[in-house]
């Protein structure tokens, strides 16, 4: 657990990242945080055991499950950069939104999603969370303080996603989190498209801060993890759900997160200008209606991306101005660079036919044609671009146009 009172770090976040998350208890003189596979620790004395069995939660050996050194320095690692009080580790993103979310809210309670969150995000509320007896409403992604009208007595969390998935459009979270303090709310934000180096919730004043760390932090598309990282007020609550429910992930695993995250920056930064270059070649193709891209003046809500984030990441979305869903496989199929897959964040390069229209419920999503998201990767932009345009061309010749 991160002590919140002490001096701001002033070192940058290359510097940040190079050196976050190894201590000397953990690493011993050894530059990488060792791999400690465990389950049956060993305790030497009676007292010992007591003493471990009295504060299952301390940063000792006390049972595979509660950690290794290694899974601490990754917690570490990512606790400093998310400016938080703790972290947990999960075996997926989602394991991480759905304990974030169960850390908070009971029987009774009701609670705001942003309408344009991540569909596993809103089939948990509308699945687990309905039968557990807690009340959803989703909202404008775009409303800002407006959210104010739509808090009831029984109001307890706002789970904000900024951009929303699929759509990207920005919050404004300022103004949510303002809100919600008024109300004496909770507010969980979903960070995996910007990470902690291009947007900070919890110095927002965000309570809890959720990566899926499969993505960026690790970046290559090998691992499964997600992290939630929260302030002072909810860490306790937020390790006890995850310790309550068995949530843990494998030393494995977490050294595989640890060592993306060393080079998370210089990553980013040839994602965000790859993905820039190849989004304004498709902003200027015939066939392309506009694209859904934070950084570009058209997105919905890019002066918030312009006021609260240091940068753009990989991910967008491009709308076509004809054909159907169906016509898509025209533009997907035969492609050599760009693979349909789910996830992202890895070094290479994905496409993804995308429908919002049934993930929708407080806003409508209408457009002449159909929506494909991209994950701009590594690769040379060239080749992407090459790789995009036959596929556009092929779907041009299949529509007749």
């Amino acid at each position: 657990m991160t002590d919140n009172k002490k001096t701001p770090d002033t070192r940058k976040s290359d510097t940040r990242l190079t050196t976050t998350g190894r201590r000397k208890e953990w690493t011993h003189g050894i530059v990488n945080p060792p791999v400690y596979r465990a389950s049956t620790c060993l305790f030497e004395t009676y007292q010992e055991y007591r003493e471990r069995v009295a504060d299952p939660a301390a940063r000792h050996l006390f049972y595979g499950r509660k950690g290794t050194p290694t899974q601490w320095s990754l917690e570490d690692a990512v606790t400093e950069l998310e400016n938080g009080s703790g972290t947990m580790l999960f075996p997926s993103g989602v394991a991480a939104i759905t304990n974030a979310i169960l850390s908070v809210v009971r029987t009774g309670d009701h609670i705001l999603i942003t309408d344009s969150a991540y569909d596993p995000t809103r089939s948990f509320a509308n699945g687990m969370l309905k039968m557990m007896g807690v009340e959803t409403t989703y909202y404008d992604p775009l409303i800002a303080g407006g959210i104010e009208a739509l808090i009831k007595k029984n109001t307890k969390l706002i789970f904000t996603e900024s951009p929303g998935s699929l759509t990207f459009e920005m919050q404004d979270l300022p103004a949510i989190i303002a809100a919600a303090k008024k109300h004496d709310l909770f507010v969980i934000t979903d960070n995996t498209w910007a990470t902690p180096l291009f947007l900070n919730p919890i110095t927002m004043g965000a309570d809890i801060s959720v990566n899926a760390a499969t993505k960026y932090l690790g970046g290559h598309s090998d691992v499964m993890m997600g992290t939630a990282t929260a302030n002072e007020r909810t860490f306790k609550m937020l390790r006890r759900t995850a310790h309550q429910l068995g949530q843990t992930v494998s030393a494995d695993d977490a050294f595989l997160v640890l060592r993306g995250l060393r080079t998370l920056g210089v990553r980013l930064k040839q994602h965000e200008e790859n993905a820039l270059k190849v989004a304004a070649w498709l902003k200027d193709h015939p066939l392309v209606e506009r694209v859904l891209h934070p950084a570009f003046e058209d997105c919905p809500g890019h002066e918030i991306w312009e006021r609260d984030f240091a940068g753009s990441t990989g991910l967008f979305s491009i709308v076509l101005k004809a054909g159907s869903y169906e016509d898509t496989a025209h533009i997907v199929d035969g492609r050599k660079l760009f693979k349909m897959g789910f996830s992202w964040g890895g070094y290479e390069s994905l496409i993804l036919p995308s429908d919002p229209t049934g993930a929708r419920s407080a806003t409508t999503w209408a457009s002449n044609g159909p929506v494909i998201r991209l994950h701009i990767g590594l690769e040379d932009t060239e080749d992407l671009i090459a790789d995009l345009e036959a596929g556009l061309a092929a779907y041009k010749a299949h529509l007749g146009l």
